[in-house]
């Protein structure tokens, strides 16, 4: 797998903002990849070292519309903490 096909998109959201002056920064991941292929996609796409991963997987929600329903997919997330001597990612640089 590709170090862009492993990380999908950031996660924007307030626990992910509050994150970032401590270099803690969240993504959205392939359900696939696991800690390691995470952990290496952040460092090779963004030149940082990465210290610990976190994930979870998201299960969708129930979503109504009329009388119709249904689920929106699952999702996982990860969590990334870099190392204190790193440089921080730029793209969240803006921001905080």
């Amino acid at each position: 797998m590709a170090a862009h096909d492993i990380i999908i998109k950031p996660l924007l959201s307030e626990k992910s903002y509050a994150g970032i002056k401590d270099k803690k920064y969240s993504f959205i991941v392939a359900k696939s990849a696991n800690k390691t292929q995470i952990k290496l996609a952040v460092e090779e796409i963004f030149g940082v070292k990465v210290e610990k991963v976190n994930t979870c997987i998201v299960g969708g929600k129930l979503k109504r519309q009329g009388r119709s329903q249904g689920y929106t997919p699952d999702y996982k997330k990860a969590m990334v903490q870099l190392k204190k001597d790193s440089k921080s990612i730029e793209f969240f640089d803006s921001l905080s």
